[in-house]
Formats: structure tokens, sequence, C-alpha cells
């Protein structure tokens, strides 16, 4: 019997909301209308993580889940985690390429993934050296060669080791775009995601009853850390695959009461939509959080009809650190623009670009300190010395956002702008150089530069330039070409062509002046 001990690592919150028979009958998860209890989910995480121990997965080994929201999903996160294992939940749109990439770039000895998926995860697998072991739920294509998810359920023992995971043990490696062009994978230990986990539980006021919405990816750290809190808490989570049916997740949210709900600043336009088109209310819900991008207080005063009983969280994170701030949702009124102040237990200043602070009211670089901020990137010491930066205690590191922000006599914090060319639309991160490099590599362009616009739905909308020959495509099938190539959020919104990219003085192409042209 594996003891239950304090919640130090992600998986101990797990055993922790079945220590006694009332809480292994609470439900732990409505996966698209179909409840399941947190003793099921303990069972199946066992059994899953000894079937993962028993083909090779080691404590410290890395474990893709290339998966939508299922129950699958969440009990493959859990019992990667129970064997040992670093998650890395990746999403579902990735394709082929990226996915091939980041298997590689982790070296992962397991691959849980979806029937549906095949196309390109069987793809991906081609293009390594040396393939994980693959587990695949849903229907198997034929030819594809992987473990049943449902058969190692029924057929396999439930872990009865201790693994021996301490907290500074990696827990979750997520890949998040760089300015590169290559995704770059965080790492974060356990000790640093039940950190943040705990305080945004505290600063968000969850509690054991709750029933929080999860429309968001679960390879999303935003998504994921909605089952995180949900699991730590023994509260109910209601996951959908995403809000692509807007009216069959209101039926379930008056269903299941949902009380909880993460969006981001998409989600809340389709709402407002939905809402002009048949009036909405959610009494039940009591609390409404907000990240990806600022949520416009326009917007946010037109939500209070749709959720009149809700407190209203705004907030500025980036997966580095998961969550660097929140404004209290009572300061909304008063404090217009802001995103607040350092989630519980941590730090967040501003300084020049020499590190001094700055007074109030000067524009400067955040910087953010805390047990959440990452380990590093896997495999990239120079990308991560530019991230983490000496802190004010000999041998720490802080994190360096490298975005500009002021704060006012109060020490609220407020956001100016990004001081990088990684654009954040849809509540995901696109790179630039990714997107350019799929342009580059159709028939007949000459040169492409992408840069993000200020979009009121997206936070941001992915825009291209193309320069192009007399046999390019036409904008249409250059956005196939995209789509073809790249996950939806990152297939750019606008194409436009023209005879020529601005430059500066050194023939660098000047995205400032694009951005200046607002053509």
């Amino acid at each position: 019997m594996i003891p239950i001990r304090f919640q130090r690592l992600l998986h101990d919150a797990l055993a922790r909301a079945c220590a006694d028979a009332e809480g292994r009958s609470r439900i732990a998860v409505v996966a698209e209308g179909q409840p399941y209890r947190y003793g099921e989910l303990q069972d199946a995480a066992m059994r899953l993580a000894a079937a993962l121990r028993a083909n090779g997965v080691l404590r410290g080994d890395r474990v893709a889940i290339y998966m939508d929201n299922t129950w699958p999903a969440v009990v493959s996160l859990h019992a990667a985690s129970l064997c040992g294992a670093a998650i890395m939940p990746v999403n579902p749109q990735t394709k082929a390429d990226k996915l091939a990439f980041m298997l590689t770039d982790s070296g992962a000895r397991a691959l849980l993934t979806d029937g549906h998926l095949a196309g390109e995860f069987v793809s991906a697998l081609r293009a390594l050296e040396t393939a994980p072991w693959v587990v695949c739920s849903g229907t198997i294509p034929d030819g594809v060669v992987a473990a049943p998810f449902n058969d190692l359920l029924r057929d396999t023992a439930p872990l009865a080791e201790d693994i021996g995971t301490i907290p500074s043990d990696l827990a979750a490696l997520i890949y998040t775009s760089g300015s590169t062009g290559q995704p770059k994978g965080v790492m974060q230990t356990h000790l640093s995601m039940c950190f943040a986990r705990d305080s945004l539980i505290e600063y968000l006021r969850l509690r054991t009853d709750d029933r929080i919405l999860c429309a968001l990816p679960l390879a999303f750290d935003y998504g994921l850390y909605q089952l995180l809190m949900s699991t730590r808490l023994g509260a109910t989570l209601v996951l959908e695959r995403s809000f692509a049916f807007p009216a069959q997740i209101f039926a379930r949210m008056r269903e299941h009461e949902v009380s909880v709900f993460p969006g981001v600043p998409t989600i809340f336009a389709m709402l407002l939509a939905a809402h002009a088109r048949e009036p909405l209310s959610f009494p039940q819900v009591e609390r409404v959080t907000n990240t990806a991008a600022a949520l416009p207080d326009e917007v946010g005063r037109r939500l209070r009809d749709i959720f009149p009983n809700a407190l209203q969280f705004r907030m500025y994170g980036l997966t580095e650190c998961k969550r660097v701030c929140y404004l209290e949702p009572e300061l909304v009124n008063d404090k217009p623009g802001s995103v607040g102040k350092a989630i519980p237990g941590t730090e967040a200043y501003v300084t020049d670009e020499a590190g001094n602070p700055l007074p109030f009211g000067s524009t400067g670089v955040l910087h953010v300190r805390g047990p959440h901020v990452m380990a590093g990137y896997w495999n990239r010491p120079e990308q991560t010395g530019h991230m983490l930066r000496p802190g004010p205690l000999p041998g720490e590191r802080v994190l360096c956002t490298h975005d500009l922000f002021r704060t006012d006599a109060e020490g609220f914090l407020y956001f100016v702008g990004r001081s990088d060319d990684i654009i954040k639309t849809r509540g995901e991160k696109v790179s630039p150089v990714e997107v350019e490099n799929v342009l580059h590599a159709a028939t007949g362009v000459l040169e492409a530069a992408v840069i993000g616009v200020p979009d009121p739905v997206l936070g941001e909308a992915v825009r291209a330039y193309v320069v192009r020959s007399g046999d390019a495509p036409d904008e249409r099938q250059l956005r196939a070409h995209c789509a073809a190539r790249l996950e939806n959020f990152m297939v750019p919104r606008e194409i436009l062509f023209c005879d020529a990219l601005p430059r500066t003085a050194t023939g660098k192409v000047s995205k400032r002046l694009l951005r200046e042209s607002g053509a």
C-alpha cells in the first residue's frame, strides 16, 4: 500500500482525495457528460501507472500525453505522475513535424494518445530513430502498433510500490513557443507546481464543493491547472473537449451547477455573441477567471449580465512561472487596466535594463521571485540564462519576463507591452518564426514576415506579410498550406501581399515598421 503523505507531490492530491469512503465516492470528473468518481480515477490511474512501469518508464522519464480533453487524458496525466515520470502534455492540434521534434527533444519514453490522432502521431513516430512505447485510447487504426488503453486498465494490477519521487524532481515538461521558432520545454518541479496550484486556490477562494468548468485544452497550462486545483480540493471538474458547441456546454453548466468559469477572451466573445441572440444567465457561477490576454473593461461589464453573482478575476502569467499576478475582483472598478499584484507567496517588481528597481510610474522590465519559477528550459542553457537572472540573494535566480510593465503608487502592476516577437492569440503562444518557416516552404513565396495585431476577441491576431513570385498561391491556397502544417490557432487570419518588406539600416526586416504601417 502506497502511504498517504503530506501533499509535497502532484499525485499526493489524488491519494488525499481518496483517503476515505466519502472522498472516493465524490465526483472527480464529468467528461463529456459522463461522471467519474475519485475512486474510479485512482484505480484507473494506478493501473496505468503500473503498466507504464512494466514497459520501461522509470522515475524522471518523460511521458507525452497527446490527447483531447477526455477521461483517458485525465487518467493519463495522473498515471504518469504516479509512476515517477514527468508529464508532457501536447496540444492535440499539434502537427506531425512538431510532435516529432518534441518527442525527440524530450526523449519521451512513452506516448499516450488517441486513435483519431493517428494521422499525425504515426508520421511523427516514423521520423524518430527510437520510438517511445505507445498507448492508444479509442479505436486503433489498422497497422498502428499500440497498446489499447482500456485493455491495460482491465489487465494490469494497480501500482503497489512507492517510486520515491521527491519535490525537487521534474513534474512536468510543458512546451511553449519561442522566438527561435522551435518550442522550448519549460521544466517545472513538483515543488514549483504544488506551490503555484495552492497559491491559485488561495487567491481564487476555491472550495471543495466547487464545480469547475474546463473547456480549455489540458495541454495549455491554464487548462491543466484546472485539473490540478480540482484534484487538490477533491472538487469536481466539468471537462469539455473545447468550446466549439456552446449550447451543449451551457446545458452541462446548468445540469452540474458549475460554480467556476475559467475563460480566455475568445470564449468570452462567443458567450456574448450567444447572449445577444438569446439571453443567458448563470447565477450559480461564483467566480469567472480570465488570462491569456487582457479582458477589456467593457467586456467585463457585459459579462455581469451573464454571471450576475460572479467575482471576476483578471490575471497575468506565463508558462515559465504559471501565474505572476492577479487583481482582486473588488478592485476592478478602482484599478481599471491593472493586472493587480503578485500572487500569494511571491514577489513581482519592475527594473531598468541593468536590473535596478524603478520608482512607480516608470516603465521597465517585470521580474518575478518565488518557488513557482521554472527550473529552466530543457536542454536550452543559453535561453535559460536569458530568462533566469541573478536575484537579490546569493545564488538565487529570478524570472526576467522581458515584458514591459509599470506600477502605480500603491504597487499595482500595469502591462505596457511585450518586448519580444511572441504573439499571444486565443490564449496560446505563437512563434512568428515558426509560421514564417511554413510560409517560406510554399512554392513562389520569396519572403514572409509575421506579426501580431491587436484584436478585441483574440487578444492578438496573426497577420502575415508575403512577397511572392508570379506562380505563388493565392491567399486561400496559402492559408490551406499553413493549416496542413500548423495548429489552427497559428494559421494567419490575414495574409497581405506586398512588393517588398520594410528593412532596418542593417538589412533586417523591420517588424516595427510593419506594425506602424497599420496596413
